[in-house]
């Protein structure tokens, strides 16, 4: 009987340390088409209550210098997200837009859609699980 207790218990206790452990993962994205070395590039890890809202779940900043620049987020835990980029040519940490509300700056997501108007969660949507990502941008 002590045994068999006692395997029961060695079970258990394993079962619910692996079942405690959450694994994380990494981002790895690839910002493409940069218009020029001006600024720099502001890189944001989204759920979906801090999209468009606030500022995301992780945040890169990074200097260009060359055609293309590639930035890592760590310690991403499974769910879904999606990335914006906003190349911030006056590093004035925000977005400038024209009098009648068209950005001067170039952005842009994840999935790359083709955007008529602002950009939802469910366009740049991804979903993290169980490996690394690695997604392409085009500004």
């Amino acid at each position: 009987m002590k045994t068999l207790s006692l395997i029961i218990t060695l079970i258990l206790s394993t079962t619910l340390s692996f079942a405690q452990t959450e694994t994380k993962q990494e981002v790895t994205v690839t910002i493409e088409n940069i218009a020029n070395n001006r600024g720099s590039l502001s890189v944001a890890l989204h759920s979906q209550e801090t999209f468009m809202k606030s500022e995301g779940v992780q945040i890169v900043s990074s200097k260009i210098t060359g055609d293309k620049v590639i930035v890592t987020f760590k310690d991403v835990t499974p769910g879904n997200y999606a990335i914006m980029v906003l190349h911030d040519e006056n590093n004035n940490q925000q977005m400038d837009f024209e009098p009648n509300g068209m950005p001067l700056e170039s952005y842009g997501i994840s999935n790359n859609p083709m955007l008529m108007g602002p950009p939802r969660f469910s366009d740049g949507k991804f979903e993290v699980l169980d490996k690394n990502i690695e997604l392409t941008i085009k500004l």
